[in-house]
């Protein structure tokens, strides 16, 4: 299916036509009212989306009505998004299942619209983060202390169309959309399950906390729940990405005394610093396994190591870079599904531990909040993830900066204005 511009279809049931004001006339995200809500309660919203019609082809703003939330659902109105790169890995499809047409994004915040029947913990106007995985509260992952990996709502990059019916909530001309992680926040509005909806602070600013939705969660949560660095240790962080950067991050919070960046690219160690990071290595700068750099810059390895690059051999040097008696290591990166970990069974037996981490073992709806707190306090500086802007219209530039590296987290103005100094 070719990228082109739909005009709107005439339709026999009623429909809601989304207003898209320019910054100019509507210079700042207002919440809708009580009553602004209640008109659209149970209708379609015709609204403003930007579709992936191809892999790999720029993104196409057009005109998508969005169903009424069904059972167990709700219908946000998404404020701010931001790009991540499982973003970019699923619009070029290299190496995934191709499902298009599709509304990709799943970092972002917004404001429930409406709910459907049986939701009783949210309510139109409520502020949220919707969440790439979910927490259904009822199953034995959710019931578990040490478990954030719902059954019901776990994620699932293949599947497009929402868990209640198994059909999509998006549609032009009658045609579905493909919905993306359950989330699909490229879109004015999208419908999400009632367990990925987090509620937060409404005081938090909007701009700023859509990007702890996925990412920079998933590195924080790595440290902070996973690798618990003491107070003094050293910690090794492997790729210097945004997760990496969260992860380090996470370390500083913990007050480690020594945080060493690994990374390929030179060029991230400047950056690297006003995250924590204290030294940094290049692996191609040696002629020796970086494992061994690193034991002997620490004297045997490092307290703690955090892998988030998913390439298999970071994930090896992570692991035995760690210090025996105690070290331990965490993948955060998703490797390859034909990778295969190989290492001397010897760096278990003297007692190192390899850790997995997913989503920073954040268990969505009761933890999230207290991240977004953590920021309100001034505990978890957001803002320096935050390196551009642009607007709905825009959001094609997005993809740009990533793909470039020239960006950690972009955000994309859907129905506010950022409120950046560089907005201004």
């Amino acid at each position: 299916m070719s990228a082109r511009r739909l005009h709107p279809a005439s339709h026999a049931i009623a429909t809601i036509f989304c207003c898209y004001l320019s910054d100019d006339v509507c210079p700042r995200f207002i919440s809708p009212s009580p009553e602004v809500m209640a008109s659209t309660t149970g209708l379609v919203i015709r609204c403003r989306a930007a579709v992936a019609w191809e892999a790999g082809k720029p993104l196409v703003i057009e005109n998508v009505d969005v169903a009424p939330p069904q059972a167990m659902e709700v219908r946000l109105k998404i404020a701010f998004a931001s790009l991540c790169h499982t973003d970019v890995i699923f619009w070029e499809a290299k190496g995934q299942t191709p499902l298009f047409p599709r509304i990709l994004g799943h970092e972002a915040s917004g404001i429930v619209e409406s709910v459907g029947e049986g939701v009783r913990d949210l309510q139109p106007g409520d502020h949220v983060l919707p969440v790439f995985t979910g927490e259904c509260g009822d199953c034995v992952h959710c019931k578990s202390e040490e478990s954030n990996m719902c059954q019901l709502l776990r994620i699932n990059t293949d599947r497009g169309v929402m868990i209640n019916d198994g059909k999509s909530r998006f549609s032009i001309d009658g045609n579905p959309i493909y919905h993306f992680l359950g989330t699909s926040t490229f879109s004015e509005y999208t419908v999400v399950h009632s367990g990925c909806a987090v509620k937060i602070n409404p005081s938090a600013p909007l701009d700023k906390v859509c990007i702890l939705s996925c990412g920079i969660s998933t590195g924080l949560g790595s440290t902070l729940n996973v690798a618990k660095p003491k107070k003094g240790s050293s910690v090794a962080v492997f790729g210097l990405g945004a997760v990496g950067l969260a992860a380090a991050e996470g370390a500083r919070i913990s007050g480690a005394s020594r945080i060493i960046g690994v990374d390929l690219n030179s060029d991230r160690f400047n950056p690297a610093k006003k995250f924590g990071v204290t030294e940094f290595v290049n692996p191609k700068d040696y002629d020796k396994p970086i494992q061994q750099v690193i034991a002997e810059m620490t004297e045997g390895g490092v307290d703690r190591s955090i892998e988030c690059t998913g390439h298999i051999d970071a994930m090896i040097s992570a692991f035995e870079c760690a210090h025996d008696g105690w070290g331990v290591a965490v993948l955060v990166g998703v490797p390859s599904k034909d990778s295969v970990f190989m290492t001397n069974p010897l760096n278990f037996l003297n007692e190192r531990t390899l850790k997995g981490s997913f989503f920073g073992n954040y268990k969505p709806r009761t933890d999230l909040p207290t991240i977004v707190d953590m920021y309100m306090n001034k505990v978890l500086e957001v803002d320096k993830f935050i390196t551009h802007q642009v607007s709905f219209d825009e959001i094609n530039k997005a993809f740009e900066y990533m793909e470039k590296g020239e960006s950690l987290r972009c955000i994309i103005k859907i129905n506010g204005t950022c409120q950046l100094p560089s907005c201004a």
